[in-house]
């Protein structure tokens, strides 16, 4: 009896584990840092100080990922992954190529119906493009996120690059990719949502 009954207590652990799929662009695939260094690597490691159940991260991130290139990798990802959380972190080079707010929406929309469908949650990590590319252009991509949020009920940080964007000292080179000594903001802006989703 003790016997079974330590079987079921360690099968109940199991089935509390949870795979978070983090699943974005160069942002969060870690472009120009090592593996160790980007906010993912970074957000296993948290998660295995404070939790006793062995969360898992899986990051299937893609560096220059468009809202169009993620939606059709979605299917495949979510098929083999089989996650509990999707943290959705894409648009960024949908507003970098100038594409049309509208297309961001409907991609993000048609994403976190597929992954609603498997009963996954999904978390929301919201970019925002720079000025320059004018005020109403810049408006209505932010609000892209924000109507996809509401419509389908899903936590939205509104500015993932919080507290990083705009500070030289906390990006690349490139001053369009976060180094290494951002990425544990990225990681303290998204990990509440994330640990909301975990209860």
């Amino acid at each position: 009896m003790l016997v079974l009954s330590g079987i079921g207590i360690l099968a109940t652990e199991t089935a509390m584990a949870k795979t978070v799929m983090v699943y974005g662009d160069s942002i969060s695939a870690g472009y120009g840092l090592n593996p160790q260094q980007g906010w993912v690597y970074l957000l296993q490691k948290r998660l295995e100080q404070q939790y006793p159940k062995k969360h898992k991260v899986v990051n299937a991130s893609v560096s220059g990922e468009t809202s169009s290139g993620g939606l059709a990798r979605l299917p495949l990802a979510l098929k083999t992954h089989r996650p509990d959380i999707v943290v959705l972190e894409l648009g960024g080079n949908d507003g970098l190529r100038g594409q049309p707010p509208q297309m961001l929406q409907q991609n993000l929309a048609k994403m976190i119906q597929l992954t609603q469908q498997t009963h996954a949650k999904v978390i929301l990590l919201g970019i925002k493009i720079p000025p320059n590319y004018g005020t109403a252009y810049s408006k209505a991509f932010e609000q892209s996120y924000r109507v996809i949020s509401q419509q389908y009920k899903v936590p939205l940080l509104p500015f993932f690059m919080q507290g990083i964007a705009g500070n030289n000292q906390l990006m690349q080179k490139d001053l369009v990719h976060p180094n290494a000594q951002a990425q544990r903001i990225l990681l303290n802006n998204a990990y509440p949502l994330i640990q909301q989703a975990l209860k």
